[in-house]
């Protein structure tokens, strides 16, 4: 196949699942999706790397998973906002009890009980040791069970967690469209760079053409200052000046006729 098409049967196997399951760590159908994009648009900048890795599918699942659970999303208008809550009471629930937990075991309960995943394979991807993955899934369990105590069994979740995110009729862009999208995003950062880069080297170069080149020591207190141009006297008046001073003599001193001038 080419590049092209090995991208398109990737993304058409995992991104309807992927958006599921970002679904489900965030709570928020648009973010969902845009995790989703994201990753694969990192996929495709990157993908002689991620064609020759061992689990594409697994790459791609990081990307997105990371994107969806950064805390800069915290700062953005369009993401402060939850979206609507599923209809069915106990979807709401346990979607509430879900985002109840820290991101990091939220992650941990998904990757295992909801995907499958082993606790090596969970720790791996979290970036986590096994211990800590093991602890974060026994914290997300023990929640569980205090809040939805009919769906917190690991036999249980999985299912609830399937019907979840698939009665929210999550749907995601065609894999052209995505591939557009990211060449398109990929070019205005590189427009961005390269102006970014020419307006510090041209800072630099006007610094480097009005900064001085030499140190000039500052002039001590009481030191005789030479080389001063002499003063010059005012020169003789011509004659228009001197009939103009003969008439402001001869005007009184006080009085609003100094103020309004005359015709002459």
């Amino acid at each position: 196949m080419t590049p092209s098409q090995a991208f398109d049967a990737l993304y058409g196997s995992c991104a309807p699942d992927l958006v599921r399951q970002t679904y489900l760590l965030t709570g928020r159908r648009r973010l969902a999706r845009e995790s989703v994009e994201r990753a694969f648009q990192q996929a495709w900048e990157h993908w002689p790397d991620v064609a020759v890795d061992p689990d594409p599918a697994g790459w791609v699942r990081a990307a997105a998973h990371d994107w969806a659970l950064s805390p800069w999303h915290r700062f953005r208008l369009r993401h402060r906002q939850a979206g609507p809550p599923p209809d069915d009471p106990s979807d709401r629930a346990l979607l509430h009890a879900l985002l109840t937990l820290p991101p990091r075991h939220r992650r941990a309960l998904l990757l295992h009980d909801g995907i499958g995943l082993g606790l090596p394979e969970t720790a791996a991807e979290t970036q986590a040791s096994t211990r800590a993955a093991a602890g974060r899934l026994l914290y997300a369990r023990e929640t569980l069970a205090a809040l939805v105590p009919d769906q917190a069994a690991p036999e249980v979740l999985r299912h609830r967690l399937a019907e979840l995110a698939a009665t929210q009729g999550l749907h995601v862009a065609r894999p052209p469209l995505v591939r557009t999208r990211g060449r398109r995003r990929t070019w205005w950062w590189t427009v961005a760079a390269l102006a970014l880069t020419a307006a510090v080297v041209g800072a630099t170069t006007l610094s480097l053409r009005v900064a001085q080149d030499h140190y000039e020591r500052p002039v001590a207190r009481g030191t005789e200052i030479r080389d001063l141009p002499p003063r010059a006297a005012p020169g003789p008046l011509s004659e228009e000046q001197l009939e103009l001073r003969a008439l402001l003599q001869s005007q009184s001193l006080r009085g609003p006729e100094r103020l309004v001038p005359q015709a002459r």
